[in-house]
Formats: C-alpha cells, structure tokens, sequence
C-alpha cells in the first residue's frame, strides 16, 4: 500500500501540468495532501509491525549474543537464566512505556517526537534534554567501536579456522585484526551514505535473517558438542574460586551482568523505529507494543537456547565469543558461514544505531549554518532514469569522518567482551529504565508517592545498582586487558 501511494503521489506532483494544479478543488488538494503526507507534512511512513519488528531484532539480536554463554558461565545455572529473563521482562516493561511516548499529548493524534532526545525534551526538559542526548549519542558511538570490533573479529576467524584445518589446531594461526577493521569501515562509509533511517528497512531485514542465521549455527554446534559430551556441563553458581581468585570471580561476574544488558539495548533507537510506523490506524504505539512483543520473545528464546547450550557445551571454559572463541573447530566451513553472517549482520546493525546519530548532527549543522552551501547543499546523481541519488557533500564528509574515527578506536581497543560489557552498563539504566520511567509518570500525571510511582523508582533504583556494578566490574576488565596488550600486533 505504502509503495502503491508513493507512487501515485509522484504522479499527481510530477505529471500533473500547472494549469489543470492550479485549478484544482480545495478538496482535491486536501485529498492529495493526505494521500501524499502524513499529519506533521513528512511523506507518508509505510513501516509496519513487521518492519518495526525486523528493525528491532537486527538492534537487538547482535554480537551480545555470542558472549552469552561466557556470562551465563560466570554466573552459573540458576542466577545465568533468572538474570537474562530479569533483564529481557525490564527492557520489554521499559519499551512499552517509550512507546507511549511517541506522541506528546493524545496518542493518535498529539505532536510526534522523531527521537529519543525530542521525547525527553517534550516530557521532562531542561538540564535532562542535554544529559539524554550526551549518553544517547556518545552510547550509538560506543556501540559503531563494539561492532566495529566484533566485525574484525569473525573475519579473522574466518581466516584462522581455515588455517588451523590445513595445518591442525596446535598451530597458533596467529593473525591481525587491523585489516579487517580497515575493510570493514570501509563498506559502512559507503552504507552510511544512505540519507534515512527510513530507507535502510532492506538492510535490516538481511541483517535480521544473519542474526537467525549465525545464531542457529550457534545452537546447533552447541547441541552437537553436548551430544559429544554425553551430558551438560556447568555448575549451579558458575566458575569456582580456585579457577580463578575471588576479585577475579567478582570482577566478572559484575561484567557479566553488562554482557547480559548489551544483549538487550536497543531502547535508544525505539523511538526512532517508530517514527517509520505509517499513520493511525491503529495508533504507532500499539504497533510498536506489538513489535516489541515479538522481537524480545524471539530474541530471548534464542539467548537463552545459545547461551545455555553454549554454557552446557564448555561448561566453565565457556569462550568469550562462541563462534570466534575455538571452542569449536569443525566443520570449520559452518563456522565459516556463521561468522559471514556476524559480518552481514553487523553491517545492517551498525547503521541501524548509527543513522539517528547522523541525523543529529546534520540537522543541528543546518540549524547553525543554514546559509552554508557546503552543508545545505545536494548534487542530484543519476543512479537509473527514474531514480536519483541525493549526494550531500557535508554528509559524505562526516559519516566518513565518523567511521574513520571509529575504526581507529576499535584498532586500539579490540577487547570484545569487556567493550560490550561497558557498553551495556553504562546504556541500560539511564536509558532503558530511567528516561523512559520518568516520561511515563508525567504523561499519566502519576501522582508523587502513590503506590504505581514507589513501584516504578524502586523499578529504576535496583536497575540503577546493577548498572553501577556492571560498570564496575567492566572497567575493572578492561584494566586488566590494557596491562598485557600491545597495540596493532598480531594475536593468537
């Protein structure tokens, strides 16, 4: 439907000769505006629950999944699954709140908020707004150096599993992730030229079926060593004291927590989702509700099927990346095909948390210098007879200065696991709980000390402790990486 009228609109503004436009009815022309645009005068959104959902489990069902079965490893049989169900009933509770949040006023037809930061601004404002927008953003860059890294990585995994199959797997195969990092930032300059969000809803749905895809292997390799096995390895309170020291048991375990809660961030691009759900009816808070129902149920059966069986496959010695660890080895060309689709995957993800950033910066670019051709500016490039590419110099400058950036952090601090447990602990409260609990008491006027707000700041509290200890404990990882690593060296 969605294509059927941006075609038509096309048509009537395209073909339609200006004597016969300017005799139109003001009927006609209403009809027409209504066919073509949405209530705030944007082109009509056409997103549906199944673009919304395909959106939110490339978001969400990414490179945290692969670190689970070391997390669940850390915490053992009982608290590893109370824990990933904890956090996936919180982030789903959380969404539904955000999702009302979408429109300000009337939830069918009130004043739209394009991002998480509008949002912010129109319930709480002031000092919040800057506070929101400065973790929002500085989370999405955080979160282009984690993909970045997890990227490189499944590459030279690639190589190296092809290397311990033609030379056995005593041989060291080591190998730098340096050009694979290069190679990888270079495709994203390319896919970062795509103008909006809502034109990327292809990239997410190849993206989203590599997530099954590896994710799948995954599981299924895990069954199979399991089988091999005879039988589930693991404890019920995880790695003991004596594997490692007890500051070393506490450490990760708190990283474990940030692991878990990097496995289930997307909260900061919700509302930038639903900004591509086509108009009422129903409302895009429902759709949205909906969407976030089937993709957190999805992705938690498969967190917890990939974790455990990754956790019942090497027990204690779970690796920090399941596919990339060498816990397994054969068949070295499905392992080879799963860390393919990581890379597919993380291309589409990458963008996906990267584009509201962009946006950002080059609407507050235009509001700054609006007279600025080099920003304003944009060079209509024939890509077929009917299609034109929009080339914005300003935008081709700095989404390249963007990823370059990236890149070059990620080469400096490849740390996978302790990368993404920072990552997921300093994100998850301000922005999975706190904004979105804080915005849902002044929508609905919930009064001060009722029972409904103790319930949602206690809520907000004991999430706010867990961030702390995560954070905690990731820093304390990253630390301990930094004193035995040697920049831009091979490794094994």
């Amino acid at each position: 439907m969605g294509e059927n009228s941006g075609a038509k609109c096309y048509q009537q503004l395209a073909c339609t000769p200006a004597s016969v436009s300017i005799e139109l009815s003001h009927a006609h022309k209403v009809q027409e505006a209504f066919e073509c645009y949405d209530d705030d005068g944007r082109a009509k959104r056409t997103g549906t629950l199944w673009t919304a959902s395909a959106h939110i489990v490339t978001a969400v069902i990414g490179s945290g999944v692969l670190s689970l079965a070391w997390a669940i490893a850390q915490l053992g049989w009982v608290a590893g699954p109370v824990v990933m169900l904890l956090f996936s009933f919180v982030t789903y509770y959380t969404s539904t709140l955000l999702a009302d949040c979408y429109r300000f006023g009337d939830p069918i037809a009130g004043k739209r908020n394009y991002n998480y930061t509008d949002a912010v601004h129109a319930y709480l404002g002031g000092l919040k707004v800057k506070l929101c927008g400065f973790i929002q953003y500085a989370n999405l860059f955080g979160v282009a150096v984690g993909y970045t890294i997890a990227s490189s990585i499944s590459m030279m995994a690639i190589k190296r599993s092809n290397c311990f199959h033609k030379r056995g797997h005593e041989n060291p195969c080591r190998a730098s992730s340096n050009p694979y990092m290069i190679m990888f930032g270079i495709a994203e300059i390319f896919l970062s030229q795509i103008p909006d969000f809502d034109q990327i809803w292809w990239l997410s749905i190849v993206a989203a079926v590599m997530s099954f895809t590896y994710s799948s292997i995954g599981l299924a390799l895990g069954i199979v060593q399991v089988i091999a096995n005879k039988g589930f390895k693991g404890s019920l309170t995880g790695i003991s004291i004596g594997a490692v020291s007890p500051t070393q048991k506490i450490w990760r375990s708190l990283q474990a927590l940030g692991d878990i809660a990097f496995a289930y961030s997307f909260s900061l691009i919700l509302i930038e989702i639903q900004d591509t759900i086509k108009a009422p009816p129903p409302s895009e808070a429902k759709v949205m509700k909906k969407a976030s129902v089937v993709s957190i149920a999805v992705t938690t059966f498969f967190y917890m099927l990939c974790g455990c069986m990754g956790y019942a496959a090497f027990g204690d010695g779970a690796p920090g990346n399941l596919l990339t660890g060498f816990g397994f080895y054969n068949p070295y060309w499905l392992l080879d095909i799963a860390n393919a689709a990581i890379v597919i995957h993380l291309f589409g993800a990458y963008q996906v948390f990267c584009q509201p950033l962009f946006a950002f910066v080059e609407k507050w670019a235009v509001r700054t210098w609006p007279d600025s051709a080099f920003i304003t500016k944009e060079v209509a490039v024939p890509l077929t007879p009917t299609k034109r590419y929009r080339l914005s110099l300003f935008r081709l400058v700095w989404r390249s200065a963007f990823v370059v950036l990236t890149t070059v952090i990620s080469m400096l601090l490849p740390f996978f696991n302790d990368v993404v447990a920072l990552l997921g602990a300093l994100g998850f409260w301000p922005l999975t709980v706190y904004f979105p609990v804080e915005m849902y008491i002044v929508q609905k006027r919930i009064p001060r000390w009722s029972l409904r707000w103790v319930c949602l700041q206690m809520l907000s509290l004991g999430c706010l402790v867990i961030t702390i200890a995560a954070a905690v404990g990731s820093v304390a990882g990253i630390a301990t990486d930094l004193k035995v690593y040697q920049p831009f060296k091979s490794s094994s």
